[in-house]
């Protein structure tokens, strides 16, 4: 970088550019004058080459090559800033209970365990030590913008951080905060202390304040959102959320639904899904905890705290705190103001197929900052039933002619007991197989004991409190080597769940299982999922049976025509 000439400061000037001093004005060897024009300039400002500003006031900014700046009001950087990275996240706990410090590197996994594990103090002083690590080495006085980016119409941009290929297009106001490489702000954009992951993109009016906006997700319509953390492939348009962990693919599109102190992942809310944090004894500290792949029925409701299981769905109001998070693959109902789980009875459900396959379908990611896992069959949804099926053999025990049981304040009908019984017993068979056909026995990867879904990655608890342990004896001091022990862990993901499995099988056994008895399992474990996903099918079919088709072939005059206009829209061929 070098200053202006006298020609060149001579140059801009008649094309209407102003600057407090031009000894502060750097460009590089091959500039051209017409790159700038009718520019304000103040304090320091260094201009790559290929550049082009019209039109804009720009103070203390870094501007990379071939980046286009036109009509922006106020593009400045008025103290010493750190971009958004360090950032208090009141996630969850609106009163800052599990407050997560964000930085331009933060994955959902290593923002799970600083939620998540605060029981662990000196891990969370490790992992907040790491982020202010991060944080201190983009310390500056000087914004930055990359290479390859277009800025045109903002009206204020105060100290935000600016990657490669970014795209700002009418923003209204970005004040302390990383804009990501190719991630895209649109008009009427408001964001205040925020980080923008790779890819994200923000339109249409949305507000975000304190937010962690992950890779590839879309915000649009207004959406609202303050203290809240969202990752990979999330959606939000219309509706609010306030103080939310949204694992990836958190979905919501309806203007009257709010997401509000809960834990989120693999979740759709359906129109006028609601929550409340209102038993304000202690303060707005309760929570509620919503695992991957739980859904939201229209108009439903749940008063914090309350935990289902993964993949419930809920339907109807819950205001007496529930926990079923020891039943996945659940339907959680009201009746008359009370709670009924029907265990299982979500194995059934197409819709359930539908999600598992269109996760990985969607998937808009380049980068791949977070780690996620899609495996249906797994140990920690596996672990789950087992521990369901233990809960609903244990209370037909204790009263084996109840038609109706209590189980934390939800009702299960005895019917609906013994169902899930068998619903479960078939996908334990079911997993097992499929994760003994994967991987290989070994002793060098043990995946034995519980397992949990750290915000999108399947991982065993052991592996958990072997990377915690390392982190809080100062063996791992940076993101970067947490983010590599649990990439290690997820290329070897099959492994470890085959270990898993052949424990189970063990211990059902009773003895080690031959190569023989594996093979058995894994043709018993093809069986069960057939005669799931038949299962699946058939409600697929009823869902495109000709009773489905009322309000289709408007105008036509025969059930053929009629058909044929619902089978057209619906893809059913």
């Amino acid at each position: 970088m070098r200053q202006l000439t006298h020609p060149e400061i001579v140059a801009v000037e008649q094309l209407g550019c102003t600057a407090e001093d031009w000894s502060q004005i750097l460009v590089s060897d091959d500039f051209r004058p017409e790159q700038l024009n009718r520019c304000r300039l103040r304090g320091r400002v260094e201009v790559e080459s290929g550049a082009y500003i019209y039109n804009s006031s720009i103070a203390n900014y870094r501007i990379g090559r071939n980046t286009r700046i036109e009509q922006v009001g106020e593009l400045s950087c008025r103290h010493e800033s750190t971009f958004g990275n360090g950032t208090k996240v009141a996630t969850m706990n609106e009163n800052g209970g599990r407050t997560v410090r964000i930085c331009d590197t933060l994955s959902a996994q290593v923002a799970y365990m600083m939620a998540i594990y605060r029981h662990r103090p000196q891990l969370i002083a490790a992992l907040e030590a790491m982020v202010e690590q991060r944080s201190e080495e983009l310390r500056d006085t000087m914004g930055q913008i990359g290479e390859g980016c277009t800025i045109t119409g903002c009206r204020i941009l105060r100290e935000v951080r600016i990657g490669k290929g970014v795209t700002i297009d009418g923003a209204s106001i970005l004040e302390n905060g990383t804009l990501c490489d190719d991630c895209r702000i649109g008009v009427d954009v408001k964001a205040y202390d925020f980080i923008v992951a790779e890819g994200a993109q923000i339109a249409n009016g949305v507000i975000v304040e304190r937010c962690f906006i992950g890779e590839s997700c879309i915000f649009d319509k207004g959406f609202t959102a303050a203290d809240s953390l969202f990752f990979a492939n999330s959606h939000c348009e219309n509706g609010e959320a306030a103080a939310i962990f949204a694992g990836p693919y958190t979905v919501s599109h309806h203007k009257s639904t709010l997401l509000i102190a809960g834990m989120f992942s693999f979740f759709n809310a359906g129109s006028a899904a609601n929550q409340s944090n209102h038993l304000f004894k202690s303060g707005a500290v309760h929570q509620a905890v919503h695992p991957r792949g739980c859904k939201f029925a229209s108009g439903s409701y749940i008063m914090a705290p309350a935990a289902e299981g993964a993949f419930t769905m809920v339907m109807g109001r819950h205001s007496r705190h529930h926990d079923t998070s020891a039943f996945p693959y659940s339907y959680l109902l009201e009746k008359e103001e009370r709670s009924f789980l029907l265990p299982a009875v979500n194995l059934t459900s197409y819709g359930t197929v539908r999600d598992l396959e269109k996760w990985p379908a969607r998937d808009r990611r380049t980068h791949q900052r977070d780690i996620i896992n899609f495996d249906v069959h797994n140990p920690y949804t596996t672990w789950g039933i087992l521990r369901a099926v233990e809960i609903l053999h244990s209370l037909e025990e204790q009263n084996p002619d109840s038609p109706v049981y209590s189980y934390n304040r939800v009702q299960i009908r005895a019917a609906a007991l013994h169902r899930g019984l068998t619903l479960y017993n078939r996908a334990v068979v079911a997993a097992m197989g499929a994760m003994l056909e994967k991987g290989s026995t070994t002793t060098q990867y043990n995946g034995a004991g519980r397992w949990v879904d750290m915000a999108g990655q399947y991982i065993a608890k052991s592996a958990v409190e072997q990377l915690i342990a390392a982190i809080e004896q100062g063996q791992y001091t940076s993101l970067k080597e947490v983010d590599n022990f649990l990439r290690i862990f997820f290329i070897h993901y099959d492994d470890y769940a085959h270990s898993w499995a052949e424990h189970l099988y063990a211990s059902l056994l009773g003895h080690a299982p031959s190569q023989e008895e594996i093979q058995e399992a894994i043709e018993a474990g093809k069986a069960a999922c057939e005669k799931l996903r038949q299962t699946t099918e058939n409600d697929r079919r009823r869902d495109c049976a000709p009773d489905m088709a009322v309000g289709y072939g408007v105008d036509c005059d025969t059930v053929e025509e009629r058909m044929a206009d619902f089978k057209h829209v619906r893809g059913l061929f």
